[in-house]
């Protein structure tokens, strides 16, 4: 039997900081090889149009570069292939490593040139002279298909998901219910940049990469399959990583250039972008347009709901794929009962910078979406929003429940919860009757002011599966190698919180090694809000293993039965009172062979937490802005291994969802041109903005998907924020329906407010 748990549920401090806060980080800038030459890529100053001539000459004549490389030196390397939802219509749309005859959004890489250092690069970039006959750029994804290629048009593909009968639920309601919605194109923005170093070592004839990457082995798979090589000639090596956010550790076109370029000059090659390539080269995200219709009983209960969307993934498919689309049509009916949902999501191809995921990707988009229909639907027949909500949501006795949907390539079945506790919880700690109360006062003065709330479940835990091996060094130490990657969740802590209950040591005697594909034979890295469910649970198998093959070999050595010992702050102790005791360092120098023990946990359905967010906001009239008073957050994770990591990531996803609720967006011009290139331009929050946040972490409804109970926290604090934003909005401006898109920005709601003047004037 293993010992009580002692970190499990603690917020215990983090591991990983250390080397952080010494100033020891090893972020990709900080890596570097001698003789290494720096790539430097020229880029598009077009949106869209046909490549007539690159002109490298000039830049080769400048001292200190060595060569340069356009589509045709490369010609043998394939597109890079899609991770996830990679539907077969969709390959026609790859991005090529370098363009080949068209260039499709400013930005695209067109050529690289290697020179002895950054400036040299640099300057290289600049004399490469690129002849570009423009074209007529698609810019708006709901707007008439356009041309991709020859008989290709720009609507790559489509999604679909339905269940029940549509049609006889509107031609049977009471009311109808219709939305017109849209979301910003926004993106991560890391603090730290893209970058990756590739080398390759002869004499082991292996090809190494360094830097982030939040899949590590997938994309060596990838690089291998891509330049012809066998899997285990290639190796990455993840190191800090300053933000992931989705976008991060992705497969780009610059990976795959250092790495062909290592092996074709058998120099060290390094690539490091800067602040303005990011902001048009570095995956995009959300930017969709809703039409949405509700159908409606007399008491406002949903008997239908029926969306139409146009994702805007820019100008090719990435790694992703049909992911942000898929997740936005499958999860968008959200904690509520509908009982018939079609869903059509057209994805467009446009001539911008391409899309990938964001945190929360396809949820923060269609809950802004269903929380808008859901506060429409309350309008509509006359009672408050939390009314509308308690009358439609599941019921606790529901759950499980599945869905009749699809993602991810597994079927939606909502594992556990208890939605109307989680309200009840996050209403009585806003108080909410007090807060209408006050915000009615309030409003009669003259003041702007409102509440918006907004619910939601978040998927996690995606399998299929995770593989984990713990060791015991000789001199105590215990190291978990694990295939997935740390992005700054805290990954090392809670996976070393989980070994030391199961194996009954401490854990800052535990080491986690991840990000290594050298270490481990495979891993399914980070995303999804993974890493705690399905890393975690194959550390407690694996930990279980070691701990019974400790004990088998201990009870030999100390000449007793298995079931009279345990382990105890890292020590083999006799269980039934006093006796002699063996340290686990004792036992495994004692031995003639490793303690250690790998298992794997697999797993064919993803985990639902779910969440509530309440807003207060007030709208200053004259200035057009927008200041958040209050926020909380409920959110169930079903049982939190680091109560405190879950709380860091909650709050920082709530910037994030302010960023896209107020601020960030990418914006063009009428040629295509990114109008978004600095930090002057696509805006961010600041710690001004943001509000102090209380947060409320539930343990009601424990997975029964795995032995611990778990559920995921990466995207809970995103997930809403628009949406509860927005119903704060209408609720400050008295009117239902006014956000019918994201960002608010001064401009957008200058317009809102001229209209509520007009409005009252009438």
């Amino acid at each position: 039997m293993t010992s009580p748990a002692k970190f499990i549920g603690r917020s215990v401090p983090r591991l990983e900081d250390r080397p952080l806060l010494t100033g020891q980080g090893r972020f990709a800038a900080d890596i570097d090889f001698p003789g290494q030459w720096i790539m430097r890529v020229v880029r598009s100053p077009v949106a869209h149009g046909e490549i007539k001539s690159i002109d490298t000459r000039e830049a080769l004549k400048l001292p200190g570069v060595h060569t340069a490389w356009t589509a045709a030196d490369i010609a043998h390397i394939p597109p890079i292939g899609f991770r996830l939802t990679g539907l077969k219509q969709l390959e026609a749309y790859r991005q090529p490593v370098l363009a080949q005859r068209y260039v499709r959004y400013v930005g695209e890489p067109v050529a690289v040139v290697f020179a002895d250092n950054q400036y040299v690069a640099e300057d290289a970039a600049d004399l490469v002279e690129v002849s570009i006959e423009p074209r007529e750029p698609t810019l708006h994804a709901s707007a008439d298909l356009g041309v991709f290629d020859h008989e290709l048009t720009s609507e790559a593909g489509v999604v679909e998901k339905a269940y029940g009968d549509v049609d006889a639920a509107f031609a049977a309601a009471h009311a109808v219910v219709a939305l017109d919605l849209s979301i910003g194109r926004h993106t991560g923005v890391p603090l730290e940049t893209r970058g990756a170093i590739a080398r390759y070592d002869a004499e082991r004839d292996v090809l190494e990469m360094h830097g982030a990457a939040k899949v590590p082995h997938w994309n060596r798979d990838t690089l291998a399959q891509m330049l012809d090589r066998a899997t285990e000639s290639v190796q990455l090596y993840e190191g800090h990583v300053g933000g992931g956010f989705g976008i991060r550790g992705e497969l780009y076109p610059e990976d795959v250039l250092v790495c062909a370029a290592a092996l074709a000059f058998k120099r060290p090659i390094k690539w490091i972008e800067d602040r303005r390539e990011h902001l048009i080269a570095a995956n995009h995200s959300r930017q969709q347009h809703h039409r949405i219709r509700a159908a409606i009983d007399a008491q406002g209960h949903i008997l239908a709901i029926d969306n139409e969307f146009f994702h805007d993934n820019g100008a090719y498919m990435r790694t992703h794929a049909a992911t942000v689309p898929d997740l936005a049509a499958a999860m968008l009916p959200g904690p509520y009962r509908v009982p018939a949902y079609r869903a059509k999501g057209h994805i467009r191809l446009t001539n911008k910078t391409p899309c990938g995921t964001y945190r929360a990707p396809g949820r923060y988009e269609s809950t802004f979406v269903r929380e808008r229909l859901i506060d429409a639907i309350a309008d509509k027949v006359g009672v408050d929003k939390v009314e509308i909500r308690r009358r439609n949501l599941l019921p606790k006795n529901a759950l499980p429940y599945a869905l009749g949907l699809d993602t991810l390539g597994t079927h939606i079945v909502y594992d556990s919860g208890d939605y109307t506790l989680l309200l009840d919880k996050a209403l009585s700690a806003a108080s909410w009757d007090e807060l209408q109360s006050d915000l009615k006062k309030r409003r009669a003065a003259g003041e702007l002011v409102g509440a918006g709330i907004a619910m939601f479940v978040e998927k996690s835990g995606l399998g299929p599966f995770d593989t984990v091996r713990v060791e015991i060094k000789p001199d105590g130490a215990i190291e978990v190698v694990t295939g997935v990657a740390s992005i700054g969740q805290g990954v090392e802590t809670a996976i070393a919180q989980i070994c030391a209950d199961t194996l009954g040591v401490d854990y800052k005697t535990i080491a986690v090694t991840h990000g290594q594909t050298d270490r481990i034979a495979r891993g399914m890295g980070a995303f999804a809000s993974r890493v705690t469910v399905m890393c975690g649970e194959a550390t407690r198998l694996a930990a279980t293993k070691l701990r019974k093959e400790v004990l088998r070999a201990a009870a030999e050595l100390m000449q007793t039965g298995v079931e009279a010992l345990d382990i105890v702050d890292g020590e083999i102790v006799r269980t039934g009172g006093p006796g002699p005791s063996m340290p686990l360092a004792e036992l495994a120098r004692a031995l003639p062979h490793a303690l250690s023990a790998e298992d794997t946990f697999e797993s064919s359905h993803m985990v639902y937490p779910y969440g509530v967010h309440i807003a207060v906001v007030r709208v200053d009239a004259e200035t057009s802005g927008i200041a958040i008073e209050r926020y909380m957050m409920a959110y169930d994770i079903g049982k939190a291994v680091n109560p405190k990591l879950v709380e860091g990531q909650i709050a920082g996803g709530f910037a994030q969802g302010v960023g896209g609720a107020l601020y960030e967006e990418f914006l063009y011009d009428d040629s295509g041109e990114p109008l978004s290139v600095t930090f002057a331009d696509y805006l961010m929050p600041t710690a001004r903005e943001i509000p102090e946040t209380s947060i409320i972490l539930s343990e009601d409804a424990p997975s029964p998907l795995n032995p611990l109970g778990l559920k995921g926290a990466g995207e809970g604090g995103v997930n809403p924020v628009g949406a509860a934003i927005a119903s704060a909005i209408d609720d400050a401006l008295q009117r239902p329906g006014a956000v019918t898109q994201l960002p608010v920005t001064p401009q957008r709601l200058k317009r809102l407010l001229a209209g509520r003047r007009q409005s009252s004037t009438t």
